[in-house]
């Protein structure tokens, strides 16, 4: 497993702390992220596909 370090101002911290806690707002962060980077990925990958279809069309109009 992999250790990340971040420094928080003590007075956040304190605030963060009291409410749900450092360790479970990480891990909902890290999840967060990995679930934006699906979306990511997924989303080039249909404007990709979307592109070459484009580029056929017009390379068989010949306007490429």
């Amino acid at each position: 497993m992999s250790e990340i370090k971040i420094e928080i101002p003590e007075e956040l911290k304190r605030k963060i702390e009291t409410k749900i806690g450092l360790t479970l707002l990480v891990k909902r962060l890290v999840k967060h992220l990995e679930e934006e980077q699906e979306m990511i990925d997924w989303s080039v990958k249909l404007q990709r596909t979307a592109r070459k279809g484009r580029y056929r069309k017009l390379k068989e109009k010949g306007l490429i």
